[in-house]
């Protein structure tokens, strides 16, 4: 099931015009280095919990290439791509992290609410950095 799911965020991809994703990219990057230097140059919470190899681990599935600190991109889920566009309700992306096997049994993606790997609070911050990616 996985690669099914690697396969239709490729074809996603391939179905955009080059442009148009470069646009994404350099507009990702440049949201992201203002939303540091909003912070003060501090690392968002939901990126810290999310390349935390002892919380949500993201890099070790995701490919991230929207964020130049995600050095080692996982390949086993789908990359984090136009997370708006893909997750325009919010909730639903959370209760895809809090629980993936309720929408795919199968999944390898641990269901980090449930299992309590993750707090509402952390789930809430992962959630944020995703949909900013």
């Amino acid at each position: 099931m996985p690669r099914r799911m690697i396969e239709t965020a490729e074809k996603e991809i391939v179905m955009m015009k080059k442009p148009a994703l470069l646009f994404v990219l350099v507009a990702g990057l440049g949201a992201a280095s203002l939303a540091m230097a909003a912070e003060g140059g501090k690392e968002p919470a939901g990126r810290v919990l999310a390349f935390d190899k002892a919380k949500g681990n993201c890099l070790a599935c995701h490919a991230i290439p929207n964020d130049p600190k995600a050095v080692s991109p996982g390949t086993i889920g789908p990359p984090f791509i136009m997370m708006k566009e893909r997750f325009p309700d919010r909730a639903k992306l959370r209760a895809q992290i809090w629980d993936a096997t309720m929408a795919n049994p199968r999944t390898a993606m641990p269901p980090f609410g449930k299992h309590q790997i993750l707090t509402e609070q952390e789930i809430d911050q992962v959630v944020d950095y995703v949909l900013s990616l």
